[in-house]
């Protein structure tokens, strides 16, 4: 895998103050995104132990209240097993902290994916620019949802995150 860059108390991208890793790739390529330099999954650098050792190191305060995958898509096809294993190491040594991920694909499509098991909250879908809202509370347009994952899967519908 690999990624652009790890950032730290961020506020836009979750709730609370949060660390992102934003990973290289995404097959989505929604027009208008305000990301687009992620899309090439060669792009950024790898994603070493280096690296690692730094998201684990900007998440560990107490004041960071989880992290939150974005990018790119933390879903392409080439990132999900590295995002899977990064998304439970962190719920076994964070487990106090909340998981967040960004991605194109909705919820029915990765529902049944092992990383779902680890976030708190999903934002699913395509940027739509048609549908763009910056009044939009952790979401670019209107069509995504933020999606309250544990209370998704116990009640076995869509359970929208407040």
């Amino acid at each position: 895998m690999r990624y652009h860059n790890i950032t730290t108390d961020d506020m836009l991208n979750g709730d609370g103050l949060r660390t992102v890793l934003w990973v290289a790739g995404c097959e989505h390529r929604c027009e208008d995104c305000h990301n687009p330099i992620t899309w090439d999954i060669e792009g950024g650098l790898p994603f070493d132990e280096a690296a690692e050792a730094e998201l684990f190191e900007k998440l560990s305060p107490d004041y960071i209240n989880g992290v939150t995958f974005s990018g790119g898509d933390p879903l392409h096809p080439q990132n999900r097993a590295e995002i899977t294993r990064l998304a439970k190491k962190a719920r076994e040594r964070f487990p106090e902290k909340t998981i967040w991920l960004y991605t194109g694909y909705t919820f029915d499509e990765i529902s049944a994916l092992e990383i779902t098991d680890y976030c708190d909250v999903i934002v699913d879908g395509r940027f739509v620019k048609e549908q763009l809202d910056p009044k939009l509370h952790w979401k670019g347009s209107a069509n995504q949802r933020v999606i309250d994952v544990r209370e998704t899967k116990r009640l076995g519908k869509i359970v929208l995150f407040d």
